[in-house]
Formats: C-alpha cells, structure tokens, sequence
C-alpha cells in the first residue's frame, strides 16, 4: 500500500483522512494545531509499512484486509485479525470463508456470534482493501429499540381495545383475542369464580388465520393448580407443569407437554384478582424476561378493563333492580273493569320517571285505582313516586273512601319530605270503582290538583269531570275535591297527565296540545277497548311532540265492561331494554 492508494480518499464516517501532499509535514509552530499526518509507506518496499503503522492501525475502530489483484491478502489489521482469524496473509481472501468478503457483496453479516459490517474500497493497481466493523452492539441497541418500540405500539392497541368494552363476556373475549399470537398462540382467559363457578375464554390460531375464540364453565373446585394459585394473586413459578395442568383442562389443541412453553399471570383487580392470563407456545420460543414483562403489562390493562366491566355489570344489575321497582305497576284485574295504560317517561333511556298509576283490590269487589305525577323528572322524581306508592299500597287497607285516603296519604308525604328535608310534592286523581249488577260502574274520585279526567260516554259525548283540589304534599289539612261518576257498560273514564296536554310540538315546535285536541283526539273513540284509547292518547301525543322533548307521559283509562267482559291486556308504553323485543298488543 502507498501513499498514493489512500490520498485524498474520505471513507465518509470522519474516522480516516490522509491529507493531500500540499499539506506541509514539517512540525512549526503554526502546525502545532494541525493534526500530523500518517507517512506514507516507503514505495520501494511494496507493501510494508513502518514500524508505528500497526500501532496506528490498531486504534482503528474498523478492520483493515488489504488484498491484491489476484484476491490474495496482503495485509491485515490488528482489529482485523481479532474479527476475522480466518483471513491470513499471502492466501486467498475467498478461502477464508467469511460470509461477508468471500462472496464479493458488502453489506452486513454475522459472523463468530458478532455482526459485523464490510465495505470494498478500490485501490490502485487493481488492489483493493476491506474495512470491517463490528456493530454486534449498536444493533443490539437497535433491535432493543425496535422491540421496545414494537411493545409500546401492541400496549397502545391493547388499551384503546380494551377501553370500549362494558360487559364481562366481551372484554374478555376481546382479551384473548388481543393475545394471540403476540404473546402466544393459544391464549386463555380465566374469571375469578362467582357462586362456585369459573367462566373460561380461550383464543387459538392456526396458521396465519384469524384466532378463534371459545369459552366454557368450570367448577371452582376443578380448576387446574398453578391457576388457582394464580387467583391468590400469587405468579406460579413452577413453569414445567403449567402446560401439563393446561393440557389436562383440555386449553392447549394442537400444543404438547414437551414442545411447549407456559406462563400464568394474575389480573390485577381492586381488592383481588379478577381473573389470570395463561398464555401458551410452542418451546421454540420460550417466554425471557422480557416476555413476562410484556404479558404482565398485557395483564395488568387486561385486568383493569374486566375490572370495570365487572363494576358496570354490577351496577347496571343494581339499577335494573331499583327500575323495576320504581316502574308503573299495571292495574290489577277487576272483574266489571277494562283498564288501559300507556307511560313514557321523559328520559326514555332511563324507563322511570315522576308519572304513575296503579290499582288495589278491596275487599267488597271494588277497586282503589290512581294516577298522579309528582314534581321533577328522572331517577329522583321515580325514588319519590316509589314513596308514594308505597304509602298508597299500606293506607288502603286501613281507608277507602277516596277523600280521606287523599288527606292521609297528604299527612304520610308531609312527613317524609320534611324529615328528608325535600320541597317535593304531587297532583293525583285518585278514587274507588264499584261494579254493579247492570255492567255499570260507579266512579267516587278525589282530587288533589290533578288535570280533571274524561268521560266518553256511549253517545259520543265527551265530557270533562270537574274535579278539582290543592297540591299533595304542601299544606296540612288540603282541600280536596270529590265527585262521583256513573257509568254505563261501554263507557270510559280517562285519566291523564300534564305532559299529555302541555305537550310542545306542532308546526313551530313550541305550541302546546291542550286539552281542546285531547278533546278532538279521543273524540269518536267511545267504542274502543281501553287499551286502545290509553295507545291512541300517548301516539297523538308523541306525534305533535315529533321527537322533540317532553315531560312524562301517563295515561289510564278504565272502562265498565260488565262481570262477563273479557280480562284487558295492558298497552306498554315504556322503552324496552335495548337487546328485548317488547310488543304492544290490542284484545281482539
């Protein structure tokens, strides 16, 4: 090598310059800050350098094979020759078999359990000289980084699919699914027990298909060791019996005791686990350290997701109770009587609000029947209906007449909201039906502020009861009205809310229904079943309202059929629960 092969060549990286000739050698005091340059290697003998050249070289981070034109190596470098013992001088560079240099393609290889890089430089005379490097631990940091990369993307995907859902069974579905093949290729998913049973969800794959996801039940008393140890929140550590303890639970298709790995590892929940994590695969890839950190940063997103799922599930199984017994309680059978209900609540989403209705049986064959809305709306107005009802459910049975029941149910809502500290109060019509021997009925009604009811009688006449009364639920001692109604078999008494009358809609959105097209709406209706009276009124209403806001709907109507009228089918009004098929039904 001379001089002349390396002058003025800049490999590009900073590390080896060979200035031009033009530089001055000489030391001077102007030079003291210029780097020295290297000597050139003495031409006239060929490829031999000076005594300081290896020790030069060898502070090169890269190894230097310097070969002539027929490949045979000339010179190697210190670094070199640590890197690539195989390569000797004054043979060829191609018998050396280095991956790298043998087959003429720079690039990367690896090499000795290292990975080095090559690159081919030119010289002069057809000579050429190979730098190589050794990179092993720079792309270490690269793959670490790709990994940790890859990791924190997966992570992110697992938190954003397990954030959406709110049930049980898809959250961890949905977790299994999201382990496969990341973690594993068969992944299971096991609950806490509940009543002494264990939901299980597993998800494997096959091939490059999407992964299957199946579940099943298991007694808590038959679950496999390492996963009920893992329910303690303790992780299992004897690892070589995991899959045999899989396989015998039936978790593992397809996978072996001796060609597969196994890990289970507890979901952390509020107070105890919410489950474990058992992921499985094949043993030619065992779970390292890293692994396991991975699945437990999986399970603790996977934990926290069921965690809320189980909270909603129990509050949604609360509410649902709590709903069911704020609901309307649909009019008792009473023979002579054809009742008719209709009720939409302002919070459709909610199925309760401050409207309500209902009837009790007495024991001389009549019927105490009501229908009343209280101030507010949603789940406070519901809880104070719920009150009421209730004090209506245990006053009748020491009262009848409908004036004094109303004071008496007065006094018991005086007491409650007062001790509850509440500014809540209601309007009510409430009264007593009394069948006779003719089909008729004998309608003795109270009021306590309430909308006064209709009539429709079997003429065609419509007319308008007039009842009127204080507030319930205000003053001691109210005044209460009271009037009593007959009616002749076929005729109907309907009763009704505000938010039937003060209904905004129309054209401009903002007028009120009123009680002139109540009128008109249930006009010529004097032949129809109460159940079918009570839909009309909540459709005409729903239809001027179209869509927009409104206040609570109730409607009851009741009408004299006779001892041997046919028993009446209640009209529901009331959302169903999304995922139920709730159909309203007419008598024939």
């Amino acid at each position: 090598m001379t001089a002349a092969d390396v002058r003025d060549w800049d490999p590009g990286d900073g590390r080896i310059s060979t200035p031009s000739t033009t530089r001055a050698a000489a030391w001077s005091a102007d030079a003291l800050s210029q780097p020295a340059a290297l000597p050139p290697l003495a031409p006239d003998r060929g490829l031999a350098a000076p005594d300081y050249w290896a020790e030069v070289v060898e502070h090169f981070r890269e190894g230097l094979v310097v070969c002539d034109a027929d490949g045979v190596v000339r010179h190697v470098s210190p670094v070199a020759e640590r890197l690539l013992p195989e390569v000797v001088p004054g043979e060829l560079l191609a018998a050396a078999g280095v991956p790298g240099l043998s087959d003429g393609r720079p690039g990367g290889f690896a090499h000795r359990g290292h990975r080095l890089t090559a690159r081919q430089v030119p010289l002069s005379g057809g000579r050429c000289c190979w730098y190589v490097e050794d990179v092993t631990e720079s792309v270490s940091r690269a793959d670490a980084l790709l990994a940790e990369r890859a990791r924190s993307a997966f992570l992110a995907v697992v938190g954003d699919k397990l954030g959406n859902p709110l049930h049980p069974d898809r959250a961890a579905a949905a977790a299994v699914r999201l382990a496969v093949p990341t973690l594993a290729e068969v992944a299971v998913l096991v609950l806490a027990p509940r009543l002494g049973r264990a939901r299980w969800w597993r998800a494997s794959r096959a091939d490059d298909e999407a992964p299957l996801v199946d579940s099943g039940v298991l007694a808590g008393g038959d679950l496999p060791a390492a996963i009920a140890e893992g329910l303690t929140g303790v992780e299992p550590h004897a690892v070589d019996w995991l899959v045999e303890q899989a396989i015998d639970a039936g978790w593992l298709p397809g996978l072996t005791g001796t060609e597969s790995t196994a890990r289970v590892v507890p979901l952390p929940g509020r107070d105890a686990p919410v489950g474990v994590l058992l992921v499985a695969r094949r043993a030619t890839r065992w779970y390292d350290e890293d692994d396991v950190e991975l699945i437990r940063a999986f399970a603790a997103r996977a934990g926290a997701a069921l965690t809320t799922a189980l909270l909603y599930r129990d509050q949604a199984e609360v509410a649902d109770t709590l709903q069911a017994s704020l609901l309307p309680v649909e009019p008792a059978e009473t023979p002579g009587v054809q009742w008719g209900t209709a009720y939409r609540p302002a919070q459709a989403g909610l199925r309760i609000g401050g409207d309500f209705y209902g009837s009790h049986q007495l024991p001389d064959g009549g019927s105490v029947f009501f229908l009343g809305d209280v101030s507010g709306k949603g789940v406070e107005a519901a809880v104070f209906t719920g009150q009421l009802r209730q004090c209506l459910q245990a006053l009748h049975r020491v009262e009848s007449h409908p004036g004094r029941l109303l004071r008496l149910l007065n006094d018991s809502l005086l007491e409650t909201t007062m001790a509850h500290g509440q500014g809540r109060f209601a309007t009510m019509v409430l009264g007593v039906a009394r069948p006779h021997r003719d089909g008729g009925l004998t309608l003795t009604m109270a009021g306590g502020g309430h909308l006064p009811p209709l009539v429709l009688r079997a003429s065609g006449e419509v007319e308008s009861v007039p009842l009127r009364g204080m507030l319930i639920g205000v003053v001691p001692d109210p005044r209460v009205g009271e009037v009593t109604v007959r009616l002749a078999p076929g005729e109907t008494c309907l009763l009704y809310s505000d938010g039937v009358t003060e209904a905004r809609g129309g054209r401009r959105g903002d007028e009120q229904f009123g009680p002139e097209r109540l009128f008109n709406a249930v006009t010529g209706c004097e032949r129809m079943p109460a159940p079918a009276l009570a839909e009309r009124v909540e459709q005409v209403t729903c239809d001027w309202l179209a869509h927009g806001d409104h206040d609570d709907i109730a409607v009851l109507a009741l009408r004299a059929v006779g001892p041997s009228g046919r028993p009446s089918r209640h009209l529901h009004a009331v959302p169903a629960p999304a995922g139920t098929d709730q159909r309203k039904e007419t008598p024939a």
